[in-house]
């Protein structure tokens, strides 16, 4: 090894042990401040999207029961390619004379939303599914379902997080 080479490298591993070094307090703490800045910036984007995926799950389940014809667009496409005025203009105009927090509005959420997590199940499989799932949402209390609905869209709207 050349004198140079040994006086180098004496420089460079000296310059690494001599430089301040991060206690694991220190660590702990940026980590932990990051964590906080992660979870702040994605809880605020995730509030957001929450509403605007609780309508595409209705309108997306009345649409198909009541065939008007939005296009055959599926509910990602909805819930990234339409705009949150135009999903409540639609809803609205689905459900017709009932309100969007009717009990119906709240049933077609939950069967939207399970249409979604049960997206990647053969077609055969996700029909089976669905019908049970109407009749657990039809033996459910209105409070129940509105529990229900805010758990599965919570859940949900992390998936949809860019």
């Amino acid at each position: 090894m050349s004198i140079k080479f040994q006086a180098a490298s004496i420089l460079f591993f000296g310059a690494i042990v001599s430089s301040p070094i991060l206690s694991a307090q220190e660590a702990t703490t940026s980590s932990k401040e990051h964590n906080e800045w992660l979870k702040s910036l994605f809880s605020k984007q995730h509030e957001a999207l929450i509403p605007k995926v609780a309508v595409a799950d209705m309108f997306y389940a009345c649409n198909i029961e009541s065939n008007h014809d939005f296009g055959k667009k599926s509910l990602k496409e909805l819930i990234n390619n339409v705009s949150k005025e135009r999903l409540a203009e639609k809803l609205t105009a689905c459900l017709g004379n009932e309100s969007v927090k009717s009990e119906k509005a709240v049933n077609f959420g939950l069967i939207g939303c399970f249409q979604d997590q049960l997206g990647d199940l053969p077609e055969n499989e996700q029909r089976q599914k669905i019908k049970l799932v109407k009749q657990a949402i039809a033996s459910l209390s209105i409070n129940e379902k509105k529990k229900s609905l805010s758990q599965c869209v919570t859940d949900q709207a992390i998936s949809y997080l860019k």
